[in-house]
């Protein structure tokens, strides 16, 4: 724990600046040289009496692994004067203990009271102990560290400070973590109000300015200062509005509200600041953060390494747009507006969309050609993505045909009462449907599913934060202007926003008191992420497509034939990947004939486990039966029963959509009631899973999910709902056994189409 100042406050003329700091978080993964600052309230226990070692440890750990990393680590530290307070203050209990007992016969420690413990005499107590406890902690990932202690002199005098940077380098080129403090054991106490002087001088005074100091004397990458808040916010975090600021540039200290110093240490957030704007335009990246969290602590120093949204990030270069977080407020502002227009109104916009789409098809399409020759002149994109990726006049013309669809179902939509009930005597009940709030839709090569789901979040009234794969950049950007056209004639542009910033998916997961739902569009690795990343954000969607096909002993040869589930679009969620073949029809003319129908349509096969054993030449064996292929590939296996294939696709499905081809009624029943995926089908091809052909104009995925919303989600899986209550000056007591009122909680019909 840092108490020390310097009596006489030295100041330091600005460097020239050793280059430029990075200008985006994503760069912070090129730091070669990191300074990692531990605040007080980080390395001491709450009760500022000894030191959080749990918490010293996983800084340690995150440290000694950015050090094997090849990184140059240093670590500025507070803590002697807590080990030292622990340590003394025992040795005081134990020497007026035995005075004590010696005095009275003894062991009364009643009244024992331990005097105030002088600082500097502390920081001499503990400097030892703490350093010794660095080292032992650093020994176990083979990391050697070596202890520097320094004072105001090796800054004031020239001949010193060029002897301590020459040190510090030596140290780093031997692998070496140099673990630096100021020697509180010699400093006078600290002096009111003084602080950092201007911008372009800094005086050693806290470990914060210390920190600074030496990022810039040793031309520092990026420097991470850990305290007990989260970063810096515009107003005194705890207060009603505050709002943590993502990033910081200088010149924008104005909009924000000092609060009161950390429990611990010296260091108040204006000093921080201060010093952080200090280091940048000495050309180093500032990060202040958390240390404290235990939510966080284990990661918190290798999340900042990595790029990740974590703390105050300061910065220099100024975007040219709004913040994520700011496009979320505007998005939720103009949803309000949204949701309050009429049915017609909103039915408008997306008539509106839908002409634009067919109006503007030349432009969209240039923009998707540039997308398209990008991604195969890169190769980065497999085939299915590229397929994807792809738009045309004809789908640009189903899009606007489902658009219109659309329009005319979103009459029924926001406001629809469900539910009418008379609790008592004038006392009326409504349930009613009201959009969820703001949507986050992540989409990856799927141009065609931001004019899908803008719709859609259009008639439902929700605000959409859409984020786009950059594969598809220039295309998105020509339908996302379409879209702020469409919503513009009833004055609610900013409903809809795409995120076009260098934002990670994982920290657009994380503003859970800012997006309501999650719906991701894109493979199942993307989705899986998402799950994971979302901790407190629902998640809509599905991760893998893995949709079954069983032909059944009844089945009629010319629809077991109908490969359109495999072959009529590979890369869809909702094509085959398994075929299941019951064990009649091995060695028939029918089984033949899909065999070579496949062939003649190019589709790979893969041989599941208990059909390669009937083979004697068989395809290449599956790998797994649980494999989502996404291209002209499929797995094949044998079942005994309609029972058996029913237990293989609960085993091995996602459930998404599962398909019988049979002529026995009863049988197509049972697999109908018993398969409990999102969609099953008799005698169709699962390609019908799809919004747009069940009638729904639209949809946002497909679920498969058990709550909420299963299957193709159009526009009702995007509307929750809420109670509304009319009274008279009714209260609760009204209806006690001393009360004039009694319930009746009778329904009242409503009328179709009824609206609030």
């Amino acid at each position: 724990q840092h108490v020390g100042h310097f009596h006489n406050v030295i100041l330091f003329v600005l460097p020239r600046s050793h280059g430029k700091s990075f200008a985006h978080r994503s760069e912070l993964k090129q730091a070669k040289r990191v300074v990692v600052k531990l605040g007080s309230a980080v390395v001491t226990r709450g009760d500022e009496c000894g030191l959080a070692l749990g918490r010293l440890a996983s800084i340690v750990e995150q440290v000694a692994m950015l050090q094997n990393q090849g990184r140059e680590m240093m670590i500025v530290t507070s803590g002697a004067v807590a080990f030292g307070k622990q340590r003394l203050r025992h040795e005081i209990l134990l020497s007026q203990s035995v005075r004590q007992a010696l005095h009275s016969g003894q062991n009364q420690l009643k009244d024992m009271t331990v005097p105030v413990l002088e600082a500097r005499a502390c920081a001499a107590a503990g400097q030892s102990g703490l350093m010794a406890l660095y080292e032992a902690m650093f020994t176990q990932y083979s990391i050697c560290t070596a202890q520097i202690l320094v004072t105001n002199l090796d800054f004031h005098d020239e001949q010193k400070r060029r002897n301590l940077n020459s040190t510090l380098h030596e140290l780093l080129r031997m692998n070496i973590v140099p673990i630096i403090n100021t020697n509180d054991a010699v400093v006078p106490p600290p002096v009111p109000n003084s602080d950092l002087q201007g911008v372009n001088v800094i005086s050693i005074k806290d470990n914060d300015s210390l920190a600074a100091r030496l990022a810039v004397e040793m031309k520092v990458d990026l420097l991470i200062a850990l305290s007990d808040v989260q970063g810096l916010y515009d107003s005194p975090p705890g207060t009603d509005d505050a709002k943590l600021i993502d990033i910081f540039y200088p010149g924008d200290q104005q909009s924000i509200t000092y609060g009161t110093k950390s429990r611990v240490g010296i260091g108040g957030m204006e000093a921080k600041v201060k010093a952080a704007l200090w280091a940048l335009q000495g050309g180093t990246s500032v990060i202040i953060a958390n240390g404290t969290d235990p939510k966080v602590t284990g990661h918190v120093i290798t999340d900042i390494v990595e790029g990740k949204k974590v703390g105050t990030f300061f910065s220099e270069v100024k975007p040219a747009g709004p913040t994520v977080e700011q496009q979320t407020e505007m998005a939720r502002h103009a949803g309000r507006t949204l949701a309050s227009l009429l049915p017609e109104q909103r039915g408008e916009i997306i008539c509106c969309l839908a002409e634009l789409l067919t109006e503007k098809k030349e432009e969209i399409l240039n923009a998707n050609r540039k997308d398209m020759e990008l991604a195969t002149t890169l190769g980065r994109l497999s085939q299915p993505l590229i397929n994807r990726l792809s738009l045309s006049t004809a789908k640009l013309n189903s899009l606007a045909i489902g658009l219109r669809q659309l329009a005319v179902s979103s009459r029924n939509s926001v406001g629809r009462v469900l539910r009418r009930t008379r609790v008592a005597n004038n006392l009326e009940l409504e349930q009613i449907t009201v959009p969820i709030g703001v949507l986050l839709v992540i989409f990856e090569s799927r141009p065609d599913c931001l004019p899908q789901v803008s719709a859609l979040a259009i008639a439902s009234g929700n605000a959409l934060l859409l984020k786009g794969g950059k594969e598809a950049s220039n295309t998105n950007k020509i339908l996302h202007q379409l879209t702020q056209e469409a919503l513009s004639i009833h004055g609610v542009a900013d409903a809809i926003q795409l995120v076009s910033t260098r934002e990670e998916v994982e920290d657009l997961c994380r503003l859970d008191k800012m997006i309501d739902l999650i719906i991701p569009r894109g493979s199942s690795q993307l989705v899986r992420e998402i799950q994971r990343a979302a901790k407190g954000i629902p998640v809509l969607g599905h991760s893998e497509g893995i949709c079954h096909v069983y032909i059944d002993s009844d089945a009629s040869i010319d629809k077991a034939l109908d490969v359109d589930s495999k072959c009529d679009y590979p890369a869809a969620c909702n094509a085959m990947e398994t075929l299941l073949i019951h064990r009649d029809l091995l060695r028939t003319p029918v089984f033949d004939q899909i065999i070579d129908m496949l062939r003649t349509e190019q589709v790979k096969i893969h041989a599941g486990p208990r059909f390669a054993s009937y083979l004697t030449f068989s395809p290449s064996e599956v790998k797994s039966l649980r494999t989502e292929y996404g291209d002209l590939e499929c797995c094949i296996e044998v079942v005994d029963s309609m029972q058996e294939a029913v237990d293989h696709i609960h085993k091995y499905g996602s459930s998404h959509t599962d398909v019988i081809v049979t002529e026995n009624e009863e049988t197509a029943e049972q697999f109908l009631q018993q398969v409990d995926s999102a969609c099953v089908f008799w005698n169709a091809s699962s390609r019908f899973a799809d919004g747009y052909r069940f009638g729904l104009g639209a949809e946002v995925g497909i679920s498969t999910a058990r709550i909420h919303a299963r299957g193709p989600v159009g526009l009702e899986g995007l509307l929750t709902t809420k109670w509304v209550l009319r009274g008279e000056g009714h209260t609760v007591a009204d209806f006690s056994e001393q009360g004039s009122m009694k319930y009746l909680h009778e329904n009242i019909p409503v009328p179709q189409g009824s609206f609030n």
